[in-house]
């Protein structure tokens, strides 16, 4: 449908199409098909009118007044009053979840914006705009460059919106503060009417929020930012929960391979690097499984600790939690995405057997290793010196101390890291999401573990980027830090669970 302009204002044309992925088909005389990618939709006793619209709207967007009967004579009654509208209108929101909506002016090629369901719950409705009412962009809302284009989101909606043309761009990037129409249209030199139906557009799909009540633009509230349901989530935390998850996006997700025909599928087991070479103690698990505690009594009593014995570990009591928590039992070869590639059996489990996370330690006090900077070798189970600058391990160090909120260095700590390549090469949209559970599944395993053996653990949750990232010669971000474990001896005033273990 065509909006009507003031005298002089360009004229904005409503229009209509199908994602690109919706194909129409015939069922029958009296039923249509639509395939879309959340199941397939019927449409019954389809009048010739809706076919041709469904068929046109499957090429690109078009106006519905050209697919009206034409009017005759002197006929000017609005569209909506055509018999013909009523149901298009009632098809158009059976397809609610895979139809676009689109705005555009008549001089020009092409639309100014689009709307994108991206959610099988879409739905569309243009708000009545009024140019006084302060508005605002949602604090949720965000801008990015995809395929040549500005795209619009926003993990509260169910649409994506796609700008076609800079100007409308212009608009939508200039409501980051609370403004109105009616103020918005002189600042950027634009007829109002448009600069409403681009915000009427936005406003359908949830991603521009109108001020309560009957205030002015100095004194603008919006729900959102008193919501309680919303007040809790930063806009990165819930972006990051809505691509995590299905329903709110459209990218698929799971195992699809989506750098199978591209790269290579990294290593199982990172090279390793130069650097002075120290192998650990392998413990016996029969001798083991004899000394320790039961496993309800390791649950039952398992602990954080924030303060350490000054007493120093031992390469032996190292040894020992890695072994027990990370190293590789065996690599075997696996098939996926056309390719073959080498899996890893580790005591913590991983997504496909994927294990792409990796161990650095810096050690404080050691009672028979030089304090520094070192890699664990999962699969030799030995350590790697790369590192013993004095400032970087003080560093590191300082900054587990004050995640842990303690007043002492820890005597050594685990930092992990991820090479994502091993998990992006197979899951699309999710590896960084499945990493961080990785993240909380060793944890936990180093936690057991470390309780077992009657140490002092301590997980963390926070680290610098900058300061890791230099201490490990990590290439960010192929390879990023992803969480930390701190561990030492009890302080002396708690006694270890097995009295028998001794160091040496």
């Amino acid at each position: 449908m065509q909006f009507k302009p003031a005298t002089g204002e360009p004229d904005r044309i409503r229009l209509w199409s199908l994602r690109e992925d919706a194909l129409v088909e015939s069922g029958s005389e009296d039923q249509l098909l639509v395939f879309t990618r959340w199941g397939d939709i019927e449409i019954e006793d389809p009048s010739p009118v809706v076919r041709e619209w469904l068929y046109r709207m499957s090429l690109g967007p078009v106006s519905l007044e050209n697919l009206l009967p034409p009017r005759q004579g002197n006929n000017q009654r609005p569209v909506e009053d055509d018999p013909e509208y009523g149901h298009v209108r009632g098809v158009l929101e059976k397809l609610d979840s895979c139809v676009v909506h689109s705005l555009g002016l008549a001089d020009m090629g092409g639309p100014l914006l689009s709307a994108v369901p991206i959610s099988r719950q879409a739905s569309f409705e243009l708000p009545v705009i009024d140019p006084d009412h302060p508005v605002r962009l949602s604090r949720f809302a965000a801008m990015r460059a995809s395929d040549g284009e500005v795209v619009l989101e926003s993990p509260l909606a169910r649409h994506r919106v796609v700008f076609h043309r800079s100007l409308a761009t212009r608009v939508v990037g200039s409501l980051g503060k609370a403004t109105t129409v009616a103020d918005l249209a002189p600042a950027l030199d634009v007829a109002e009417s448009l600069v409403a139906d681009i915000v009427m557009y936005v406003a359908a799909v949830g991603m521009i929020v109108f001020s309560e009540g009957e205030s002015t633009v100095p004194s603008a509230r919006f729900a959102e930012d008193t919501d309680p349901g919303l007040m809790v989530w930063s806009h990165s935390d819930l972006l990051f929960h809505s691509r995590s998850r299905l329903s709110r996006h459209e990218d698929p997700r799971g195992a699809v391979y989506p750098r199978g025909d591209k790269v290579p599928p990294p290593p199982a087991v990172k090279p390793l690097p130069e650097g002075q070479r120290y192998p650990l103690y392998k413990p016996v698990l029969a001798e083991i499984a004899a000394a320790d505690p039961s496993f309800t009594e390791v649950i039952e009593s398992r602990r954080s600790f924030r303060k350490f014995a000054r007493r120093p570990l031992t390469s032996q009591r190292l040894g020992e939690l890695l072994f027990r928590a990370a190293r590789i039992r065996s690599v075997r070869p696996a098939d996926g995405g056309g390719v073959s590639y080498a899996v890893s059996d580790r005591p913590y489990p991983s997504s496909a057997s994927l294990h792409e996370l990796e161990l650095y330690l810096t050690i404080d006090r050691c009672a028979d290793l030089p304090r520094g900077i070192y890699h664990y070798d999962p699969l030799g189970h030995a350590l790697t010196l790369i590192d013993t600058s004095a400032d970087k391990v003080g560093e590191l160090l300082d900054d587990a101390k004050v995640a842990t909120g303690s007043m002492q260095r820890p005597p050594a700590l685990i930092t992990m890291t991820a090479r994502m390549g091993r998990l992006s090469w197979m899951y699309n949209g999710i590896a960084y999401a499945t990493t961080l559970r990785h993240v909380g599944v060793l944890q936990q395993t180093l936690y057991l573990v470390a309780t077992a053996m009657g140490l002092a653990p301590c997980a963390l949750s926070v680290g610098d980027i900058e300061v890791a990232d230099s201490a490990f010669l990590l290439q960010w971000p192929a390879e990023v830090t992803v969480g930390g474990f701190v561990v030492g001896l009890r302080p002396d005033a708690i006694p270890e669970h097995n009295s028998t273990r001794q160091d040496p």
